[in-house]
């Protein structure tokens, strides 16, 4: 990215499911939302970044061939908005090498069936009206309802205060999501707003059958890139 290298880094999955695990990260660029809070406004707002700045073009190949130099199992795809990008060439030579993959998405997209089929785990993270999105962009109902159908894809909201739970709550009741595929996730980008949100929060999702989930990448390195 500015360095002129691409954001991808070997680090550990700091949310959802899997957090904790040793995973190579694809971040890659463009979003079709705009997120008031959003930590990597670098892969899409082009009045604060400069795209030509920001931005590589790389194809699958030599995507791979950097994961694999990293020599981790579990590769993690995230963006952006990694969905508006065609990723099956990309997937398909990953998982041929032996990797799992996880893909990290909003929600507003349905995936191909290419990916359907290869795609370890989905790491869906519909937006609420605390994203300053508008409700017609963020909630696209055939996309929900794709991923609601898929038992390898969990949904994470996340959470800026004890409304947005309820939000959350008539979101995914709405598209018949099992509560043990819902997760909620305080916003911040600092260790000490997510340990005093993490406090109400955990309670709230026990109250609900969620599972609560922090931010270890923020806990343990705030908004540093590539970590």
């Amino acid at each position: 990215m500015p360095s002129g290298e691409p954001e991808i880094f070997l680090s550990i999955q700091g949310e959802g499911r899997t957090a904790g695990t040793p995973s190579t990260f694809v971040r890659l660029a463009t979003c079709n939302l705009a997120c008031s809070w959003c930590d990597t406004a670098y892969t899409w707002d082009w009045a604060s970044f400069e795209y030509d700045e920001q931005v590589l073009q790389m194809d699958a190949a030599e995507v791979s061939k950097r994961v694999e130099a990293l020599d981790t199992g579990n590769v993690v795809i995230t963006g952006g908005e990694p969905l508006l990008q065609s990723l099956d060439a990309l997937v398909g030579e990953l998982t041929g090498a032996g990797h799992t993959v996880e893909i990290e998405t909003n929600g507003t997209i349905a995936p191909s069936p290419a990916l359907i089929a290869s795609v370890t785990r989905w790491n869906v993270s519909p937006k609420l009206a605390n994203s300053g999105n508008p409700a017609n962009k963020r909630e696209v109902p055939g996309a929900l309802s794709a991923f609601a159908k898929m038992p390898n894809a969990d949904w994470k909201f996340v959470i800026v205060e004890p409304a947005d739970v309820d939000e959350a709550a008539v979101l995914a009741d709405h598209y018949s999501v099992p509560p043990e595929r819902v997760a909620l996730m305080p916003e911040g980008t600092s260790s000490t707003v997510i340990q005093a949100k993490s406090v109400w929060l955990a309670s709230a999702a026990t109250e609900r059958g969620f599972r609560f989930s922090s931010r270890l990448q923020v806990m343990l390195w705030g908004t540093e890139r590539a970590r």
